[in-house]
């Protein structure tokens, strides 16, 4: 029985959530924009990623199954701390929470090398980002935010198209968007 690939679901769950985000911290958007991240943070971004996530497990991907699964706890959280729990915790310690998710995100990267190149690039500007977003915090340089924000932007493109590659090269059989060596996302 072939199994539906459900990295693109998580894909785009996830391009979805970090490009709005991303709007907002590269200064397009003022703090009023954030509740309706946090709401695509619970209802796409976090949800649509767990089950994408779940879903990789009947598959044997132990990647997917990591990657998704925590990206969407990663979302939830998120959403969780903004709007609960932001005005108790001091900046320095949302820099570790950014630069901890860079740690998971670079060993991520590292694990792409086997994947295709569209995979890569995903997980190598998700890891740039994380590291300016903490870095934004830690100095409290605007810019260092601002850039974190368009590399966001990149990244969201990247995993839009990644998504838009997996599900349309299989409803052609064929490579219709290239995605570099493998072929195949995850």
């Amino acid at each position: 029985m072939k199994l539906a690939n459900p990295a693109p679901l998580g894909l785009a769950g996830f391009a979805f959530t970090t490009w709005m985000l991303s709007m907002h911290n590269a200064g397009w958007f003022t703090g009023d924009a954030v509740p309706l991240v946090l709401a695509l943070a619970f209802a796409y971004g976090g949800s649509a990623q767990v089950l994408a996530g779940l879903l990789e497990f009947p598959r044997g991907n132990t990647f997917g199954l990591v990657a998704f699964t925590s990206y969407g706890a990663f979302w939830w959280s998120f959403a969780l701390f903004v709007e609960f729990f932001a005005a108790k915790v001091p900046g320095a310690f949302v820099g570790w929470f950014l630069f901890v998710w860079g740690v998971f995100t670079f060993y991520m990267w590292i694990a792409t090398f086997r994947a295709n190149r569209a995979v890569q690039l995903v997980f190598l500007a998700l890891w740039i980002t994380f590291l300016l977003l903490a870095l934004g915090v830690w100095l409290g340089k605007g810019g260092f935010t601002i850039a974190g924000g368009y590399v966001g932007l990149v990244t969201a493109v990247l995993a839009f198209y990644l998504s838009a590659a997996e599900v349309i090269n299989e409803a052609y059989g064929k490579t219709v968007l290239p995605i570099g060596p493998y072929e195949s996302a995850t």
